[in-house]
């Protein structure tokens, strides 16, 4: 009896044995899940709340938290171990250790120490697409700057082949991002601005050169022609590059210039005819009782008034669209009403760069260096290279009627192989201050051109 009480007490006992290892299997499968969630828990959340390095508004990752290191097989820090292991590349390179053989102290990177390689690059349209892909970037956000670039060799050739890789830009002294990218042409909306008030032998030269003027620009491009003296007058609106109404506006357009006349005091010419002594016309008369009272007419040259003109129609051309205004002149400025700084303003404000072509005497080597630099309380002989100077633009200085027709070419084509960059301004909108943009391109001896700086508005540009 003792017996088979003994027998049931160890076929009790040996199904307690029974359900307490069923038990303690049971938490040891939920305290392994457990661990691996508080392992990989970090990292999974690490992952999802990672954001694009230098990326407007991403915040810096924070650092992993240390593991705390036991005996056991679960907790032997081996996600320290992983952390930034790639597989198939192996463990970063780590930089060597001090003399004491201390290892460095590892922390989160901050935006400058990351590496190239984790910057994303821009968006970089499809070939032949850069300038759609252009007008809806720029849409995104109105901080949004289009920046176009011109590199030029030490011999003047145009650098092709450059990618984003190549360049660097600043606002304000402050590296930019490049969010844009792109070395497609985009259509361009010209106006074409003619001095009327050019010497006739010069303004000879440009009218024969004007034919020479369509076969510059592409069929999807759009031309504007202003003509200017002592007042400015658009000759046409916005019309096809290849239109028949351009050709004929530039046949209409021509002008003989003005007469360069020496004023003469004494000798036939002195005065106007006269009948029984007087004078037929005594507005024409140099002396009035003895006394020479001849007035050489001040001359007027309205540049900056017809450049703001230019500029206040191609402001309302349509965005994904370059503009540019093209100046034939010899840079005289005279008599307008708009003062340059009011001028410069404005075209930096609506994306607007000014090329030309400088002719007459200010294009002469000698002569044209000395015309650059203003007498005050004088006529400025030639403001030209300070508007191509702070819009990005070129100036091409010719003299004979070939080298005119040349220069068209010449502007058009290097309007064409331009790089356009595009960042997100780190400055609110709301700062109406200039902001100076400098463009930097990672090769030797070359000429990098662009606009110095730019003004915001509260509306996209591009």
């Amino acid at each position: 009896m003792l017996k088979d009480c003994g027998q049931d007490i160890l076929i009790v006992s040996r199904d307690g044995f029974a359900r307490l290892f069923e038990g303690v299997s049971v938490k040891l499968g939920v305290l392994s899940f457990a661990c691996l969630l508080w392992i990989a828990g970090p990292q999974l959340e690490a992952q999802q709340n990672q954001q694009v390095p230098n990326a407007p508004g991403a915040t810096e990752p924070a650092a992993p938290t240390p593991q705390p290191s036991t005996g056991s097989a679960g907790s032997m820090g081996l996600p320290g171990l992983l952390h930034g292991v790639t597989p198939g590349e192996g463990a970063p390179a780590t930089s060597s250790s001090s003399g004491n053989g201390q290892a460095p102290q590892s922390g989160a990177a901050t935006p400058s120490q990351t590496q190239p390689s984790q910057v994303p690059p821009p968006v970089i349209p499809a070939q032949g697409q850069g300038a759609s892909s252009a007008s809806y970037t720029i849409r995104t956000r109105v901080n949004f700057v289009l920046v176009p670039v011109t590199v030029k060799d030490k011999s003047g050739q145009l650098v092709p082949g450059l990618t984003w890789h190549d360049f660097q830009i600043y606002e304000d002294g402050v590296p930019q991002r490049i969010s844009f990218f792109t070395e497609d042409p985009f259509p361009l909306s010209v106006a074409f601005v003619i001095d009327q008030s050019l010497s006739s032998d010069t303004m000879r030269k440009v009218n024969d050169a004007l034919s020479a003027l369509q076969g510059a620009f592409a069929p999807y491009d759009e031309v504007a022609v202003y003509t200017y003296a002592s007042h400015v007058t658009q000759a046409t609106g916005f019309t096809g590059a290849q239109s028949d109404r351009l050709a004929v506006t530039l046949g209409r357009i021509k002008s003989p210039g003005r007469y360069m006349e020496v004023p003469s005091n004494t000798g036939p010419m002195a005065e106007g005819p006269s009948i029984n002594g007087h004078m037929v016309d005594p507005n024409v008369t140099p002396t009035h009782d003895g006394t020479f009272i001849g007035i050489i007419p001040k001359e007027v040259h309205t540049l900056n008034d017809a450049i703001f003109h230019a500029a206040t129609d191609l402001a309302q051309r349509s965005k994904g669209r370059r503009r540019l205004i093209y100046v034939i002149s010899d840079g005289k400025e005279q008599g307008s009403k708009v003062s340059y700084k009011e001028v410069v303003r404005y075209l930096l404000t609506n994306q607007i760069a000014v090329y030309g072509t400088l002719v007459g005497d200010s294009a002469l080597p000698g002569l044209g260096f000395l015309d650059r630099f203003h007498i005050p309380m004088q006529m400025t002989d030639n403001i030209l290279p300070k508007y191509t100077f702070a819009t990005g633009g070129a100036l091409d200085a010719e003299i004979s009627r070939n080298a005119i027709e040349r220069s068209f070419a010449k502007i058009a084509e290097q309007v064409r192989d331009q790089y356009t960059l595009g960042y997100n301004s780190h400055i609110s909108v709301l700062d109406s201050r200039f902001r100076h943009i400098e463009v930097r391109v990672l090769r030797p001896n070359v000429t990098v051109l662009a606009k110095q700086g730019y003004y915001p508005t509260a509306t996209p540009n591009n």
